[in-house]
């Protein structure tokens, strides 16, 4: 939700990369803490720490199919001198092992997740016996020999075993009033796992942001589509809506929508049902036909503090003109990005990603940035008062080398980046060898 509008700004000002985050940041708010079943709890932050209730595992169990024996009675067993056990039972996975007792001279078939059974000190695996069919050693528990009436009712073990041994202890995972899970963790799969292995049906997390993503532009037509005279496929939406769910949204993706003011506003009012965040890509600079900037400039309702949408110039190349405010009746957040492929998605890298995060609850909300040895041919130029962002791949070795030019529109460039080489405001050029900041994408 957005709570403060932009700071107003002249026609010509020029901002930069910093105020502009700083203003998004400032105004998008993380969304209402809400509780849902595990399922669909993936992706989500905790917005609570989560206890143990019982420790994991809640009781001492078999690590091996096997035998649950007496120490004493198995030491120095050999296959020249086997101890031989009576069988007095089995033990499975989710059985009680109340009503056995393993006493002096015998042992109980077990299995892997089975409760140790009273009296018993360790597991001897079934590949250390003859699986209680006198045929010297097995290669595992064979079923007959899990019949009583197909067994010998004994079993010859054929190695010792120490206190303990092949035996999960009671509480070895987590104990009872251990902290399982931090409030502010993002929930994957080992968390869902531990969730439920400590009995937890449903967790209180800040949900997965709701993006809603469409691109502008007349030009534009949706792959598989046959191209016409002066068109393009509309790679923006995809892109974006792939990097939104990369960054932990659920994202929607609208196809592309004609340069026509009247028809984006309602496009975008009727998407507002379903998003917590709404970008648009394209129509946002000084052409005459930059519809989201035609179609969104003067939305602000005067009755509406907080509403509104600021078109502004940024000082960083690429990405110059920029969007920012919010629309609809719940003030939804909207950010406007340049059209060309990679103003757009460094622009969501730069300022969309990290409001996806802080809307999710997290505390670090940007991309990890690095130092590296520059690896190129020639000097790296720079305009003079802009922020540059090279696409890039980082080496392993501290290096980090250009990939392609510094054209806005190279897609086949950006496939093959895994990082931005920054280039700060007042540097006009890099020398091959200079260390320079990274952010990495990957």
């Amino acid at each position: 939700m957005s709570t403060a509008a932009p700071r107003p700004a002249g026609q010509d000002q020029l901002w930069s990369v910093d105020e502009h985050l700083e203003d998004i940041l400032a105004t998008v708010r993380p969304l209402e803490p809400i509780e849902l079943q595990l399922p669909d709890a993936q992706g989500c932050v905790l917005v609570e720490d989560v206890m143990v209730p019982v420790s994991l595992p809640p009781f001492d169990n078999s690590s091996m199919d096997g035998y649950a024996v007496r120490v004493a009675d198995v030491a120095g067993a050999s296959e020249e001198f086997p101890a031989a056990l009576d069988v007095v039972g089995d033990v499975a996975a989710g059985h009680a092992a109340d009503l056995l007792y393993v006493g002096p001279g015998q042992a109980a078939r077990i299995m892997t997740g089975a409760p140790l059974p009273a009296g018993a000190e360790a597991v001897v695996p079934v590949e250390w016996t003859d699986g209680g069919l006198g045929e010297g050693p097995v290669s595992g528990m064979r079923a007959r020999s899990l019949a009583p009436e197909q067994a010998s009712g004994h079993v010859r073990v054929y190695r010792p075993a120490e206190a303990r041994a092949h035996v999960r202890a009671k509480g070895s995972d987590v104990k009872a009033g251990d902290r399982a899970l931090d409030a502010g963790t993002v929930l994957g799969p080992p968390q869902i796992a531990l969730l439920a292995a400590i009995g937890r049906g449903a967790v209180r997390v800040r949900p997965r942001p709701r993006v809603v993503v469409m691109s502008t532009g007349s030009e534009l037509v949706q792959p598989g589509e046959e191209l016409g005279s002066g068109q393009i496929y509309d790679s923006n939406s995809f892109a974006l809506t792939a990097a939104a769910r990369d960054a932990g949204a659920i994202a929607y993706r609208v196809g592309a929508v004609a340069d026509d003011a009247d028809t984006l506003r309602s496009t975008i009012e009727d998407q507002l049902v379903r998003a917590d965040l709404v970008v648009t890509t394209g129509g946002v600079s000084v052409g005459a036909y930059d519809v989201v900037k035609e179609a969104l400039e003067h939305v602000g309702d005067e009755d509406e503090a907080g509403s509104g949408v600021d078109f502004r110039k940024l000082a960083m190349q690429p990405g110059k003109p920029q969007g920012f405010g919010s629309i609809g009746p719940d003030h939804t957040p909207l950010l406007a990005l340049p059209g060309n492929p990679v103003s757009s998605y460094v622009s969501f890298e730069l300022f969309v990603r990290p409001a996806i995060r802080t809307l999710m609850g997290l505390e670090d909300v940007h991309r990890p940035t690095t130092r590296a040895k520059l690896v190129a041919d020639k000097a790296l130029t720079s305009p003079k008062g802009r922020r540059q962002f090279l696409r890039a791949t980082h080496g392993g070795d501290g290096t980090v080398r250009p990939v392609g030019g510094a054209g806005s529109h190279l897609v086949a460039a950006l496939a093959h980046a895994d990082s931005l080489i920054v280039v700060p405001e007042d540097v006009e050029s890099v020398e091959p060898g200079a260390d320079v900041e990274v952010v990495l994408l990957g």
